[in-house]
């Protein structure tokens, strides 16, 4: 049987980008998201890759349900071999970090960290109780804004720079456990989350903002999960890895 990959968020953006590179490599993928099976995004990605992906509503925010949704896809599709926190939200409003309201920063957090750290602990426990062969690891994708700070999004990058650190324990957790837990770190990507600011931001890149002069693309990142899911990573568990075109590079 293929191995089975689960993604949050794998319906779209980087998270498609993810599966498609998964799919292309021998995997079953199940996503998880908080859209209806009937979601136009959720039914083409189902049609396209049919018999080699699967699909579960969760909202990640929902803590209580995350045992009972990690065990009911186990049960249907088998033991997960790769897992990938995907799903995230950006700043609901961008602006001076003094006007964001508890309401505006509760979400983020909801979302990128706590839902996130919630679901990847459910997903421990089930790795952590299933013997099966092969090596299994936990990606989460984060963004440069863990390190590079942004004012006017100053509740994103909170979030990301926690979910940072949450890559570092839960690494030093399993590491002893054969399970590796990695963090990929966009830059600048083109997906619908950035088609506000993609005008700025093309202008921006042209001029120097990005090394490589170009968007980043969800293939880039797709590219990058394929040898932590094989493994050929595993001594390396814990890193941080920047798929950004050099734009986190410190320069004079």
């Amino acid at each position: 049987m293929k191995p089975l990959a689960v993604i949050t968020g794998g319906q779209q953006g980087i998270g498609l980008g993810i599966l498609e590179a998964l799919v292309r490599t021998g995997y079953r993928v199940a996503i998880l998201s908080e859209r209806p099976k009937s979601d136009p995004a959720v039914q083409q990605v189902m049609s396209e890759h049919e018999g080699n992906v699967h699909y579960l509503e969760h909202d990640v925010r929902e803590i209580s349900q995350h045992e009972s949704v990690i065990a009911k896809l186990v049960s249907a599709f088998g033991p997960i071999h790769t897992f990938v926190s995907n799903a995230g939200i950006a700043s609901p409003k961008r602006g001076d970090m003094f006007e964001i309201t508890p309401e505006h920063f509760d979400r983020v957090m909801d979302i990128n960290l706590r839902g996130a750290f919630f679901l990847a602990q459910a997903v421990s426990h089930h790795m952590l109780s299933t013997e099966i062969e092969g090596y299994r690891s936990l990606t989460f994708i984060t963004s440069v804004s863990a390190e590079m700070a942004s004012i006017e999004r100053a509740d994103y990058c909170i979030s990301k720079a926690a979910a940072s650190m949450m890559v570092k324990t839960l690494a030093l957790r399993l590491a002893a456990h054969d399970i590796g837990v990695f963090e990929l770190r966009p830059g600048i990507i083109k997906t619908a989350m950035t088609e506000a600011v993609q005008e700025a931001y093309s202008a921006r890149i042209e001029d120097g903002l990005v090394p490589a002069k170009r968007w980043g693309t969800p293939r880039d990142i797709g590219a990058l999960l394929l040898p932590i899911a094989r493994g050929d990573m595993a001594f390396a568990t814990g890193s941080v890895i920047p798929v950004d075109g050099g734009l986190s590079v410190a320069r004079l």
